[in-house]
This record gives structure tokens, sequence and C-alpha cells, in this order.
């Protein structure tokens, strides 16, 4: 594809996340935002307010002539990924999968596979984990690999919010079933970031929380994972709690929710450590490393820049074969495994062990 053409896109569902896909679309000088595709009425009021085409199914937008897309972002309810990213990548249409990149890992394997035979067709897939582009990430994946940490041995996590009942209500009424819950929704990206700065998670054990919505779906768990490099952690995941501690409000990075800038991460390594998103470093700088000794601490300066944009700008590259995916089928996948070994310990409260996987 020429670098000079607008890559044509269709967004293949408006619920919570898909209009802000659209309208990152819409604002690309890189991207032209073709066609909206959703069953319910916001999908044509979102097509009309964006001057793009509307179909109401992935069907009836690729048997048409005039809207078929060169590439699609997927944002439909979790389960509906697998087989939508199959009949669009079956069509010559490249892909951006939303997270999860599937519900189960044998579907996720099964789309792998069939990715990587169009794959010689000149199609390409990412996975929507955006979050590796934000700014706080992308300057924390620097300070890791940089060894200014040391050897990170450990660290901690915590993803905590108050979802009110009406999320779980109409349109998002799937969200109370097994594949809506905390895990696949919010801890699926926490996952895929620890994999982007740590490397792949070998173990996980999980304390499940006491239900209070009395849903299938989980609410959230108290985690402790290893990692293959040797490092170990502990995560509070959950969408029943008030908190400020957690990605969203830490870094403000979604524009509807309330900023607190409270860190969500803390990293130790052998040299110092590091809080997430304050950007904090303590470390002995050169002084005798000891407890009695005091620690320098230094703060990182962090460029401002939205992720969805260049998560949108690394997609059109990739598609235009100029850059490999930051996040790819196989990354995505591996983020689902570790997810599913999550789940299943939950059902005990217990340790399950991973299966090796290459997802580099």
């Amino acid at each position: 594809m020429s670098a000079s053409q607008p890559v044509k896109v269709a967004v293949i569902g408006v619920g919570l996340i898909g209009p802000r896909h659209a309208k990152t679309v819409k604002e690309s000088k890189d991207a032209e935002l073709i066609a909206i595709v959703d069953l319910m009425p916001g999908g044509q009021k979102l097509a009309e307010e964006l001057g793009a085409a509307y179909y109401k199914s992935v069907t009836e937008l690729l048997a048409s002539s005039q809207h078929k897309p060169d590439a699609a972002i997927i944002c439909t309810p979790n389960h509906t990924h697998v087989p939508l990213a199959r009949e669009l990548s079956s069509a010559g249409v490249h892909v951006l999968i939303e997270k999860p990149f599937c519900t189960d890992v044998d579907s996720g394997k099964s789309l792998l596979d069939h990715l990587e035979t169009v794959k010689s067709t000149g199609v390409k897939a990412i996975v929507g984990h955006h979050r590796r582009f934000n700014p706080y990430m992308v300057k924390a994946k620097e300070i890791v690999s940089s060894g200014s940490l040391g050897d990170v041995l450990a660290i901690n996590g915590i993803w905590a919010t108050f979802k009110p009942l009406d999320y779980f209500d109409g349109p998002g009424v799937w969200r109370r079933e097994k594949t809506g819950g905390v895990v696949l929704i919010n801890m699926i990206h926490e996952v895929d970031l620890l994999h982007y700065l740590f490397g792949p998670i070998t173990r996980v054990h999980a304390e499940k929380m006491a239900s209070r919505r009395g849903f299938n779906a989980e609410e959230g768990a108290v985690l402790t994972i290893r990692f293959k490099s040797g490092a170990v952690g502990s995560f509070l995941v959950s969408d029943n709690l008030p908190s400020p501690y957690n990605f969203e409000a830490g870094t403000g990075e979604n524009p509807m929710l309330p900023k607190s800038g409270q860190d969500f991460y803390r990293i130790f390594g052998t040299e110092g450590s590091l809080s997430v998103p304050d950007m904090t470093t303590w470390s002995y700088n050169g002084t005798q490393k000891s407890w009695q000794s005091e620690l320098v601490k230094s703060q990182v300066p962090v460029p401002e820049a939205i992720p969805f944009e260049l998560q949108l700008s690394h997609f059109v590259r990739v598609i235009r074969g100029q850059e490999a995916p930051s996040c790819s089928a196989a990354a995505g996948l591996a983020a689902m495994v570790v997810c599913q070994a999550i789940k299943d310990a939950l059902e005990g409260n217990t340790t399950v062990e991973i299966e090796p996987f290459d997802f580099e």
C-alpha cells in the first residue's frame, strides 16, 4: 500500500471503546473512517455524526463494493472477537483486535493459526493493547530496560475501581457473565503490560474476593505472580472497590474518568526502585548501599501523548510494512493464556503453572 494513500478503516462495534477509536480514525491524516458497523441504533447515529457509511453487520460491509475497508478495528463484545477477526481477515482486511484477543485459549490458538495462514496473502493483525503506547509505560519500559534499577526482582501492582450497576445493564449485560469479568476486561491489560515490561509470566496464585453483585463474573482477586526472569509480584485487581489506584485514574488517559495521579505500579530492582505513574526513582546513586544510607529521589519527566493516536499510527505503519507489530496476535494470546490461568486459579484459590509460550 502506498504511504501517501490513507488507509480506509471500518470500526466494528460502538460500545464503550468503539466511538473513541472511530473519532481517532476520523482525526488521523493517515487513515480514513469509511464505515461504522453495529446492530444497535447508536451505530447509525455515530456514523452520521462522523460522516461515515453505516452497516448493521460485517457481512453487509464486506458485500459492499463502495465501502469495503482496507482495515478494521474490532471493538465488539469479547466473545465475538474471534469469529469477526476470522471473517474480516479471510476477506483480505487487516485487523486491529481489541483486547481480549479471545475468550478462551483454544479459540485463540485456532485464530492465531488462521492469521498465520492469511499472512501469506498480506493481511496484518495486531491486538489493541494500546497501553503499550502510553507515555508512562514507554518511559517505564525505557527505565527498566536501561538497567538503572539493576535486576528487577519484585513488582507490586493495583487495579481497583468501582463500576456501578448500570455498567452491567442494557448492551453491557454480557459483562455479568464469565467472559465479562474483571480478569478479561481489565486484568488482561495489566498482564500485557507486565509481559511488556518484565517478560513472560510462568506461575500465578489467586485468592478470590467475595462477590457483592451476585453475577457470574468475578469481581476481584489478590494474585501472586512469578516471571520467567525469576522476578515475583503481587497484584490486587477489583472492579467493585472505590479506589484511585488504577491505570486510568493514575495516568489520566481516559478523559471520561477523573485523574487521581496515584501510583499503581511499584518496581523493585537490585539498584533502585520506580513508582508509576509519578515516575519517581529511589536509589543510593553512588553512595554506600545500606539501609542506613539516605536514598536519592529523582523524578523522570514524561512527554505528553495520546496512546490511541499512537496505536493507530502504528497500525497504519504495520499495514504499510514499515514496522513489526508492537502487540502481535501471539502476544495477545499470551496475555489470554495467563488470564485463563488466573481464572482457573480463582476456581479453587490455587496455584497454576503456565505453559511455556513464545510471544516475542
